[in-house]
Formats: C-alpha cells, structure tokens, sequence
C-alpha cells in the first residue's frame, strides 16, 4: 500500500510502499479515506519521543484518520465491516501512522462510529485538535468568566479550544501570526492578538491589564519563549505547553506549570463528533490535498502559522 514514511528520525517524508496490515485480535483494519495533519505528526518524525516508546521504521506518518472498517481481527469486537470510523492512532510502536490506505488500530483504543450527518472530512480533522482542546480546558481549571490567553490560536487546536471556552463563558485572547481578528472572533475569540505586528507583550499588557487566569502556549518550542508569555499570567494561574517546556521554564510566584499530555478516549471522541454534526463545533480546514503532497504540507506546517486544519484526501486513490 502507499504510505508517506521516513526511513530514520529527521529523514525526509517521502511516498513509499509498504505490506499492508494485518489486523491482530482484537484490532480492525480501517481503509482510511482521509487523515488530517497536527505537529505532533513531524515532531514524532523527529525523534520528539524517541527513548520514551518503541519506534518502527520506516516510520509511517500521521495519527488522526476517517474511513471504513474492512477487516475485523479475532475475537470480539465492537465493530463491523463497512463502520464508518474516525479516530487517532497511536501506538505503541510508533510508526504505524495513518497517511496511508490502511491502518490497523485496537477496537478498545480511540477510534469511534462517525455520527450520521458528519462529513468523513471532518471527522477526520476532529481527534487529535478536539481532544486536546477538551482536556486542556479541563487541566486549566477554568469554569467561566476567567480569561485564557492561547498562542497559536489559529491551528487546529486552538480553533477548537477558542469555541470551547467561549461556550464555558471564558474570555478568550487569541494570538495569531497575522490579522486573524475575523476568523479567530467567529469562533469565540474575545481579543485577537497579532504577534507578527508589534511584540505581543504590550498588545497583552492593554487587553489585559490585570493579567490573565491562564496560558495555553501551543506553539513556544523553549523555555525562554514560553517564560515571557507565562509572565503575563497572575499569581493562582496556569501555564500550560504542549510542547513540553513548562518544566524548564522560569515562572513567576504562585503560578503553577504544566506540561500538556493528551489522553485520547473514545467517549470523548463520541462527544466531540456529536458536537460537530449538530454544528455546535466547528473544524476549520484550511486545506484538502492528496496523499503524494503531504510531505510538502509537513514541512510548511513546521513554520507555524496554520489557519485550521490541513486534509489529506485517500478515498478516490482506486488501491485495495
């Protein structure tokens, strides 16, 4: 089957072809038909959690995926074939992604029907930016009528968790790179902060004077970075990375880091799914491309400043 892999960690993704699996007890085979684009996908690439799980090589791109069920392993299972699914594969090993025809996952991991009405682009886009965002507003304590500053507001997750918090009553400050006030404020932004245009400290400093309940820093690949927007946070508060650099990070008296970890969940996938085909979340995706120019997709995703998310189409490829 194709696949866009890497033959060693920091190698070039490139399209590939590799023996298509076979589902082990307990697992279903999903011929994907779209799979959708998050950092974490060429961060594993690179080695981000090599000596802390299993690899397997060559390492086949990507995590979150929409298709159909089209072989089931042995014993129960939850599942039959023609289900339309979404999930997120995860491993462990990493390296069974998900930019390619097929993918293996256990039928009791994060994998769940697609709900009627709910496009299967859409679905696909959901798992990694929506769970995250679910369990970041949860780790950042924050009930409503608080503030959250979140840097990289306009990605997939920060989209997500936006229209999240808005819905928890939480006034929402949005740093983007470039003039994202429309887009960010449809989606629950309260003040939208262009970090591209004037350090983003003074332009914190006059939406937030008295500082802010919380952080949600999605894109600060260091500490120093993410230090210098968890200033702005007021003692009792929150910092949170997804990047893993809080404990590294110098933070002012009485604020509290943390370094982010998704634990995906089928239930909170169901959640999410209903959410999105009732209309009450929306999953902007800012680009649709096939399969062959995902390794192009990956290096511009590498740049920050995503608008929604991206899509890797598979379903008219013509493979079985």
């Amino acid at each position: 089957m194709r696949a866009i892999a890497v033959s060693a960690f920091r190698a070039g993704p490139a399209l590939v072809e590799v023996p298509k699996p076979e589902p082990a007890a307990g697992e279903v085979r999903v011929r994907v038909e779209y799979a959708s684009l998050n950092p974490y996908d060429w961060q594993t690439a690179d080695g981000s959690l090599d000596g802390q799980v299993p690899h397997v090589f060559p390492l086949v791109v990507g995590a979150d995926f929409a298709g159909r069920v089209d072989m089931i392993g042995g014993g129960d299972n939850r599942f039959r074939v023609g289900d339309k699914v979404f999930g997120r594969a995860g491993g462990p090993p990493v390296g069974a992604g998900t930019y390619c025809d097929y993918v293996c996952v256990p039928q009791d991991s994060a994998i769940a029907l697609v709900p009627l009405g709910l496009d299967g682009r859409i679905a696909a886009a959901i798992p990694t930016a929506g769970m995250a965002a679910a369990q970041i507003l949860e780790a950042a304590v924050l009930r409503g009528h608080e503030s959250l500053l979140v840097i990289g507001a306009a990605g997939g997750v920060g989209s997500c968790l936006t229209q999240l918090a808005k819905a928890r009553d939480v006034r929402v400050i949005a740093a983007v790179r470039g003039d994202e006030r429309s887009r960010m404020g449809s989606l629950g932004a309260a003040v939208t902060i262009d970090t591209t245009d004037g350090p983003a400290s003074d332009a914190l400093r006059a939406a937030c004077p008295d500082g802010i309940d919380a952080l949600a820093d999605l894109a600060s690949a260091d500490p120093e970075t993410f230090a210098a927007h968890a200033a702005t946070v007021r003692p009792g508060g929150i910092a949170l990375s997804t990047r893993g650099v809080a404990a590294g990070a110098s933070l002012p008296a009485g604020v509290r880091g943390i370094d982010f970890r998704l634990d995906p969940t089928p239930v909170l996938l169901d959640v999410l799914a209903a959410g999105a085909a009732d209309g009450v979340l929306r999953v902007p995706i800012d680009i649709e491309l096939p399969l062959e120019k995902a390794p192009e997709a990956l290096d511009r995703n590498r740049t920050g400043g995503a608008r929604g998310k991206t899509v890797i189409v598979l379903r008219n490829h013509g493979h079985r």
